[in-house]
């Protein structure tokens, strides 16, 4: 007897749950070959408004937590990623159409992405910190301090790497972040997010949702409860330069798109731009 495959239908990832999307719509996601992999939750509006409000909820504790804590949990993502190699491995493979030699290249630059943003989470405040010269008898300090709730629109083609490029240092510093996957390439992201919700990563810190971005980003860029909006992954001029007005709006920081090595080193641009600075005066002196 002929068996018929069990034919998946991926939900989202928000609040640390695994919702359906509210609008009840899906889509295929296909191999390179224009194969069918699965189907993928189609995001709505009423779906990013649910995934903002969980991650603000989550920015307090998150961002009060200790570096050093922040920079556990970070590697204790890469822990699992390490753990489910195979998996993504597969996905690569089959999304990406990569060998099977690059697909492990792939991950294992994944892992190692995330293991040195993990380093960098107490260290940060070293770097971009400061101690200022003033004219009088103060202390004068300057210290980073994490901007909020942060929309990130992931990079179409890279599909893993660059994800974990946008995300991981978002979140180091104490952000939050709400996720738009690639839409032809959104497997990786899925099961991304399913090593998030096995690792220590509190519920709301990163929230994943597949779909358009061109649907959904307007809502994203026009609420008044996001501080920042990464548009990495935009590939439409016009989407783009529309979604830098929209966030205008509140004074959003924005990360504009751009030709990016994902494979490159990493740096430090992508932590800082989602920083803002706090400058206290002390007396010196009882």
């Amino acid at each position: 007897m002929s068996r018929i495959d069990v034919r998946k239908t991926y939900k989202l990832y928000i609040g640390g749950a695994f919702p359906r999307s509210e609008s009840g719509r899906t889509y295929e996601a296909l191999d390179t070959k224009g194969g069918f992999l699965a189907n993928a939750s189609k995001a709505s509006r009423k779906d990013g408004r649910d995934a903002v409000l969980a991650a603000r909820k989550a920015f307090g504790g998150w961002s009060t937590r200790t570096p050093y804590n922040r920079g556990q949990i970070l590697y204790r993502i890469a822990e699992m990623l390490e753990g489910r190699r195979e998996q993504f491995v597969a996905g690569l493979r089959a999304g990406e159409g990569a060998t099977d030699k690059q697909a492990h290249a792939i991950v294992d630059e994944s892992i190692d992405r995330w293991v040195w943003y993990a380093g960098w989470a107490d260290k940060l405040a070293q770097v971009t910190g400061s101690a200022n010269p003033v004219s009088g008898p103060f202390f004068n300090l300057s210290s980073p301090e994490p901007t909020g709730v942060i929309v990130i629109a992931a990079p179409q083609e890279s599909s893993l790497l660059g994800l974990v490029s946008v995300i991981a240092p978002a979140i180091v510093s104490g952000n939050t972040v709400v996720v738009v996957t690639s839409y032809a390439r959104p497997l990786p992201a899925i099961a991304l997010s399913e090593v998030l919700a096995t690792s220590d990563l509190p519920g709301g810190v990163v929230n994943i949702m597949t779909g358009d971005i061109a649907e959904i980003g307007p809502w994203l860029a026009t609420h008044l409860d996001v501080n920042g909006f990464d548009l990495a992954g935009v590939d439409d001029t016009a989407v783009a330069t529309s979604l830098e007005a929209d966030s205008a709006d509140n004074l959003k920081r924005v990360i504009r798109p751009g030709a990016i090595d994902w494979e490159g080193a990493p740096g430090l641009a992508r932590m800082t731009a989602f920083l803002e600075t706090k400058t206290v005066w002390h007396p010196i002196g009882v």
